[in-house]
């Protein structure tokens, strides 16, 4: 299998994670008497949100990463470039999933989506190029 396809392995499998834990945590919120109402209450101090975000965040970042692998696939591209976008996109992803979890400095949330990004860019313009 491709490291594409393995990126694309290893982004369902976080995905599922941070599910499980997410509900581990809204299970745990209401068996100590919290409120349903409380999961969609903002607040960047509680777990239960910051893990709701993550979430989101992954699902809603998935399809950009499966059009890639997509379009990488369907072309034959492939390559040590290919492969190490992939690599440090995935990385980038998990630091991203993990500095929000942890509620750490945005700014390296930030920076972790920038890298991101330029990855998509890349490996998009070597899949059509």
């Amino acid at each position: 299998m491709s490291v594409p396809l393995w990126g694309l392995v290893i982004f369902i499998l976080w995905t599922i994670a941070v599910v499980v834990l997410l509900l581990t945590v809204r299970i745990r919120h209401l068996a100590a008497g919290g409120s349903p109402k409380d999961f969609g209450t903002a607040n960047d101090e509680s777990l239960l949100w910051r893990l709701f975000r993550v979430q989101a965040n992954l699902v809603e970042n998935l399809p950009l990463y499966i059009g890639v692998v997509f379009l990488l696939t369907v072309r034959g591209v492939s390559g040590l470039i290919i492969d190490a976008l992939i690599v440090v996109y995935m990385v980038a992803r998990l630091i991203h999933s993990a500095i929000h979890m942890a509620d750490l400095n945005p700014v390296f949330r930030l920076m972790s989506l920038v890298i991101q990004l330029a990855c998509l860019v890349g490996l998009t313009a070597l899949a059509v190029f």
